[in-house]
């Protein structure tokens, strides 16, 4: 069973040690300790709990859609050349790129600042683990 240390669970939720420590003790996060004396969380308690606090940003789109991958933000760069152009997103933590024609760049006004919903419907997606934690 995977258990990360308070640092390495504020890391993967993009908070503070401090915010990790007071969930701890607060008794919404359990905390644990390790062979080595260190506090602990349990993987499967982080994932359920990162699942229920994750601010999922309002889809301003009311655009029926078959893909349930939607990822809301904002256009942070925009390359452009004749035909082609690469469009960068932060959305919350993740930054998407997309590559699209100069043409749909144009169409839908994308400039820094702007913002975008990135749809995603793939066929493949590719998961990875790092070595040691299965």
């Amino acid at each position: 069973m995977p258990q990360f240390r308070l640092s390495e669970a504020a890391g993967l939720l993009g908070v503070s040690d401090d915010t990790v420590r007071r969930w701890v003790r607060a008794g919404q996060l359990t905390g644990s300790e390790d062979a080595a004396g260190r506090k602990v969380v349990d993987g499967a308690e982080l994932a359920a709990f990162a699942r229920s606090q994750a601010d999922e940003a309002t889809d301003p789109s009311t655009v029926g859609r078959s893909a349930r991958n939607r990822f809301v933000g904002l256009v942070t760069e925009v390359i452009v050349d004749k035909v082609m152009a690469q469009v960068e997103m932060q959305c919350g933590g993740h930054r998407v790129v997309s590559l699209m024609s100069a043409e749909a760049v144009r169409e839908l006004g994308l400039k820094p600042g702007v913002l975008a919903v990135a749809v995603v419907k793939a066929t493949t997606v590719v998961v990875e683990t790092p070595e040691g934690a299965r």
